[in-house]
């Protein structure tokens, strides 16, 4: 199981930049329709799947994309972190340690949010807004939901799932980053089932972004230095309280 102890990892850090490089050329390129394909071949499909005589889905599809089910995603992702800490050996301050680590990755979410904002000026309308005559669950329910947005590119909710997968493969272990990379998965393809999201918004750009930033806050002594110096603070505070 990883621990909080800072490392350095440049060979990782480059295979991953790597990636993520390789993710934005392809995308970038002119010559290179593979995500503009793919993402009218996903929504079409998903599209269709929308219309008349398919109630039941078009009631789980807008189920999806309330509020509600945001709060319920919410719930997931503590479920996961509460079972990466009760994984942890270290049974000694073992709360601290994680309210360290999940301060250290709502840090890190901000400030990727900020630079995201300042660093990828381009963005563009979710299908249901670009494309005509489609299926669209607001008009087919009568609860709040979301199938469309004005600015769907990058995925904010992908960039948050995925960094948080990162995080969990850092300092939990494989298994938990694999059930949370599931997690991540599965919790952002409602956006995309009501066409809310290109699929590019969420499995190229929010997982790109990951693969170039998260590397260098979490295989570098950055994420974990931060993470030990708040678990160390939180532990001073701790004492200073109970007067020890």
């Amino acid at each position: 199981m990883p621990h909080i102890e800072p490392t350095f990892a440049p060979g990782r850090i480059l295979l991953f930049n790597l990636l993520g490089t390789l993710m934005v050329w392809s995308w970038l390129s002119p010559s290179v329709l593979f995500w503009t394909e793919l993402d009218d071949t996903v929504f079409f499909t998903t599209n269709a799947w929308l219309a008349e005589g398919n109630e039941a889905w078009v009631l789980f599809v807008a189920a999806l994309n309330n509020r509600v089910f945001d709060v319920a995603s919410l719930l997931v992702l503590l479920a996961i972190y509460l079972w990466a800490m009760s994984r942890d050996p270290q049974r000694q301050e073992r709360l601290l340690r994680w309210a360290g680590i999940g301060f250290t990755m709502l840090l890190s979410a901000v400030l990727i949010a900020q630079g995201v904002r300042m660093a990828v000026p381009y963005t563009h309308p979710s299908p249901t807004v670009v494309y005509e005559n489609v299926n669209l669950v607001t008009q087919r329910v009568d609860f709040a939901t979301k199938d469309s947005s004005g600015s769907s590119f990058p995925g904010a909710q992908g960039i948050n799932l995925f960094l948080f997968s990162a995080f969990m493969w850092r300092f939990a272990g494989r298994r938990v980053a694999l059930v949370s990379a599931l997690f991540a998965v599965l919790l952002s393809a409602p956006r995309i089932l009501s066409g809310a999201h290109w699929f590019s918004d969420i499995f190229f750009a929010a997982l790109a972004i990951n693969l170039i930033v998260a590397p260098w806050i979490l295989l570098t002594p950055l994420g974990p230095g931060l993470a030990q110096a708040i678990t160390g603070g939180l532990i001073r505070a701790k004492r200073a309280l109970s007067g020890r």
